[in-house]
């Protein structure tokens, strides 16, 4: 007999060789009609899989959330099928659930085109219709490879080949069809459901080496219901419409090109934005404290191997030789920069904490396919900070920093989602010890600073400390995570940094690495795609554009447009002989907040007819008027707080 112990505390004994069926059948019918699989000891079965032995167990149904990863699972051998029924002599290799759905890579030498996904959704939706049942066996390796190639599958005979000899051999029957996986699946086809929708076609090399041959990969994605289906296609398509690189152009931000990959040709709108967002985070940062500082962008290489990047992050430093035989390295972070300027010069206890700032640009080679927009670059620009204290200020700093970030994040129009706890990694610098009170005390410092769960990331960790991770949430629900706190008591002792204590010895600081938007760039582009390019006055790279309906009225427009650039305003002047629609209509894509028209009747009046970006209609003012509220309107949102505080 073997003991199960189900979620609520009770215990039932069953015969040895029961399946996760048969527990669900003897609690009830209905109950066994909408089970998919179970959980014993946290590790997931199939629901017809003879249980090997006791222990805490649960029936997982389809609304279980650990469920909907199978589905999707499930969905990409439903895909492969569908592909090998369809186009005989295309090989399978492999299809993984991914966030938000799936992909399988295969081998075919004609290429798919997109007019095929919709042929092979509908050959999945006869595969769920089959209700093919889905069963695991076990197979001899030896066996196992002679098939697959006798098939023609040779990669999956290069799979089982390269597999440890002692690893089980699984392969999942699908009908006729059938693939080797380690599992879990669902019962049968059925359960898969048509909640899904084939959305794209990509390259992949096999494993991942360019080395190999090229695949062709089908993404799709998959859900437990058509209206949780309906609902992510929704949000794809509003994503779509705020890509940031969809909106650089339209509004003239900025332009990528091969000749630099990975950086970013800033256009005047875009640098004003850049520089209006840079602006905001200087004198939020030199009101919470902060001194700014500059550290070289190119140090050598002896300084990179002490503090230990070199030996992490060498294969991503550009690095350059002189004629003298130095040996150089572009920076990928800040941190070693700042440690010796903490150096230069005696520090005492009453320095600290030492809060340091830097707009710090920084060089990181990524992989071409890696790039993606001004998210992820190979040049960019950290709002970094170090705070440099005594181990008993660490909990005050943590505390002091989250508020930062929250208000920070409010004045963007973002939420703070979730908040993790990266746990030290594999490969990291400094002893256990300093590792576990490294952990222990910033996981104690985020549970005092933050008033939400803080979930562990095991092995996520920064190579010299924990890391607090914080997400924030967009106007359409996507989290990004910007926002980072990690606890060093690495390098500052790799690089010899040290203070002078109350009682004159010599002591180690500890070293708080915190950034808020993270890379500014990638910050903008989040910011870009929140506001889907329709910023605040405050935020606005062109705030107004003056624009004349009649050429009579072109000297009042030229007087309007001067006395908002008077008043601080960055403004657009629009003279051109073109119909006064049509100029709304083209600063509206270009996403200027205000439009303001002016013609014979507004010169004569001394007004203003004010139409605002989205809105219908438009605002009659008096020039004086128009100009004081659009200027206490364009205030940016910290300088506003402090004008109420006095």
């Amino acid at each position: 007999m073997i003991e199960l112990i189900f979620p609520d505390g009770s215990k039932r004994a069953f015969d040895e060789g029961a399946s996760g069926r048969d527990v669900a059948a003897s609690i009830a019918k209905s109950l066994e009609k909408r089970a998919l699989l179970v959980r014993l000891d946290g590790e997931l079965l199939d629901l017809d899989r003879p249980l090997p032995g006791g222990g805490t167990f649960e029936i997982l149904t389809r609304e279980s959330p650990d469920a909907l990863e199978v589905i999707r699972h499930d969905a990409s051998h439903v895909l492969a099928q569908a592909v090998q029924e369809l186009f005989p002599g295309t090989q399978v290799t492999i299809g993984p659930a991914i966030e938000d759905g799936f992909y399988y890579d295969f081998a075919r030498d004609e290429p798919f085109s997109l007019d095929d996904l919709s042929t092979i959704e509908a050959r999945m939706a006869e595969i769920v219709d089959r209700d093919e049942k889905i069963v695991r066996e076990v197979w001899d390796r030896n066996e196992a490879i002679s098939h697959f190639k006798g098939i023609g599958e040779a990669y999956k005979a290069e799979i089982i080949s390269d597999l440890p000899g002692d690893e089980v051999i699984t392969v999942y029957r699908q009908g006729e069809w059938k693939d080797l996986c380690l599992g879990p699946h669902l019962p049968s086809t059925r359960h898969v459901g048509k909640a899904f929708k084939l959305t794209k076609l990509a390259g992949a090399y096999w494993r991942g080496d360019h080395r190999n041959a090229q695949l062709q990969r089908i993404y799709g994605t998959a859900w437990a219901t058509e209206a949780d289906l309906e609902a992510h296609l929704k949000r794809i398509e509003e994503a779509e419409r705020r890509d940031h690189r969809r909106i650089g152009r339209a509004m003239d931000l900025f332009h990528l090109q091969e000749e630099a990959r990975g950086m970013i040709f800033w256009h005047p709108k875009g640098w004003t934005l850049y520089r209006t967002v840079e602006a905001y985070m200087r004198r939020r940062v030199e009101a919470d404290g902060y001194v700014e500082v500059k550290a070289p962008q190119i140090m050598d290489r002896g300084l990179w191997e002490k503090s230990g990047h070199w030996e992490k992050f060498g294969q991503a430093m550009f690095t350059c030789e002189t004629t003298e035989g130095e040996e150089l390295a572009v920076k990928p972070m800040n941190c070693p920069g700042h440690v010796q300027i903490f150096n230069f010069g005696q520090k005492s206890y009453r320095d600290l904490p030492l809060r340091m700032a830097e707009f710090g640009a920084c060089h990181r080679y990524e992989p071409s396919g890696a790039l993606h927009g001004i998210m992820r670059l190979r040049a960019f620009t950290q709002d970094d900070a170090h705070i440099f204290c005594r181990e008993d200020q660490i909990e005050a700093e943590t505390t002091k920093f989250v508020k930062l970030l929250n208000s920070v994040y409010s004045d963007f129009g973002l939420d703070l989602h979730s908040v993790k706890l990266a746990l030290r990694p594999d490969i990291r610098a400094g002893s256990d010890e300093v590792w576990d009170v490294a952990e222990a005390k910033l996981d104690r410092a985020a549970r005092q600073a933050v008033n939400m769960e803080v979930e562990p990331l095991p092995g996520e960790g920064a190579f010299y400390g924990p890391k607090l991770e914080f997400h924030l949430r967009d106007a359409i629900g996507r989290t990004w995570q910007c926002g980072t706190l990690q606890l060093d008591f690495v390098l500052p002792e790799r690089l010899d940094a040290e203070y002078v204590a109350e009682d004159g010895s010599k002591q180690r600081p500890v070293m708080l690495h915190r950034a808020i938007c993270g890379s500014m760039e990638r910050f903008l582009g989040v910011a870009i795609e929140n506001y889907a390019g329709a910023f605040p006055l405050w935020l606005a790279p062109t705030q107004a554009v003056v624009a004349s309906i009649t050429s009579d009225a072109d000297d009042y427009a030229r007087e309007v447009a001067a006395a908002l650039k008077a008043a601080g305003l960055r403004v657009e002047l629009d003279l051109r002989n073109e119909k006064i629609n049509y100029k709304v209509r083209e600063h509206s894509l270009a996403k200027t907040p205000v439009i303001a028209a002016v013609g014979r009747r507004e010169a004569e009046t001394r007004a203003l007819a004010i139409r605002r970006l989205g809105a219908e209609g438009q605002t009659i003012l008096p020039l004086d008027e128009a100009v004081a509220a659009l200027v206490a309107e364009a205030v940016p949102p910290d300088l506003a707080r402090a004008a109420l505080r006095g």
